[in-house]
């Protein structure tokens, strides 16, 4: 596959997944009354078993993890997965949805520098700039939605989780590859909401979900988890998690247009501006060459008088 098809190919997933995860700010306010932990415990849980029995080969043998890799596989589950949907779920109860989705929009910033800086090498400049430019949309947004401090504070919750998501991400996808990571991830962090749901929500944890939770929940479980996950971390793996990140911008997007559609949220002006903006930022940042793309350093001049395998002093200016 040659680099612009995989880039073209990670563009599409990372799309795919972020403007599902933005759907859920739309559709979580219809789970406002059900239990939060035990809900989403059942979530992962399905949504972790269909991800590893999926495709030609089951991925349940368990994988030769060292003990830092165990390790840091459950730290994402219980950050970037679980604490990511508890924060959120948290935040539409005190908050608009296109608020919601405005401030974990401003992951990019965060992707855009600790990718890279992560990996041992400096961040892109480019990337940085539309990352900078895909927060500003954000926060067009952000700026005239409503809302309480503790909405903002459960969102910003959120937003950390989201890179997290990612960052823990990138060092387990060699060995693991993105559904298999994906899945054993989502498997971990059932057990994590299922035991704090026992003393938070005691025996109403229980509770069977009306046919609206129920359709809610199953789209959580489908869309949201199992389908973007998996493509996320398809894009992370192919496009890197500071380019990938960029579609993290993504979810205001489609919080604001989703929720007046399902009558979680209106529809304003500056809202709309601020999508544009960031998804300009995103189409420019993911098109910036990498070092696969990038122009190749023209060869130095032939040696002088056709002498072979002696080199021609350097061209003033350019290091050796």
């Amino acid at each position: 596959m040659t680099v612009e098809a995989n880039t073209l190919r990670g563009s599409l997933y990372g799309a795919a997944a972020m403007l599902s995860v933005g759907s859920s700010a739309a559709v979580s306010p219809l789970l406002t009354g059900y239990p939060l932990l035990a809900g989403q415990a059942w979530r992962y849980l399905v949504a972790g078993l269909l991800l590893l029995l999926a495709g030609r080969r089951p991925a349940l043998r368990p994988p030769r993890l060292a003990g830092r890799q165990w390790a840091r596989l459950v730290l994402l589950a219980g950050t970037g997965m679980a604490g990511f949907n508890v924060c959120l779920l948290h935040a539409v109860r005190y908050t608009s949805p296109s608020t919601v989705g405005a401030v974990v929009g401003a992951a990019p910033v965060v992707l855009a520098v600790a990718g890279p800086l992560g990996a041992g090498r400096r961040p892109s400049a480019r990337i940085a700039v539309c990352a900078v430019l895909s927060t500003v949309g954000v926060f067009v947004v952000q700026a005239f939605g409503g809302g309480s401090a503790a909405g903002l504070l459960w969102a910003l919750g959120a937003l950390a989780c989201e890179c997290c998501f990612s960052l823990l991400a990138v060092a387990l996808l060699p060995a693991l590859g993105p559904r298999r990571l994906a899945g054993l991830a989502a498997l971990l962090a059932a057990p994590l909401l299922a035991l704090a749901a026992a003393p938070a929500e005691g025996a109403g944890a229980l509770r069977l979900p009306s046919a609206t939770e129920l359709l809610a929940l199953g789209y959580l479980t489908l869309v949201v988890t199992a389908l973007a996950f998996f493509l996320w971390y398809a894009a992370v793996e192919r496009l890197g998690v500071d380019r990938a990140g960029l579609f993290a911008g993504l979810v205001p997007i489609t919080a604001v247009l989703l929720g007046p559609l399902l009558g979680t949220g209106g529809l304003r002006p500056s809202a709309v501006l601020g999508a544009l903006l960031v998804t300009a930022a995103v189409v420019y940042g993911v098109a910036a060459p990498t070092a696969a793309t990038a122009p190749a350093t023209p060869p130095p001049p032939a040696a002088p008088h056709g002498r072979r395998g002696t080199p021609a002093p350097p061209a003033p200016g350019r290091s050796r």
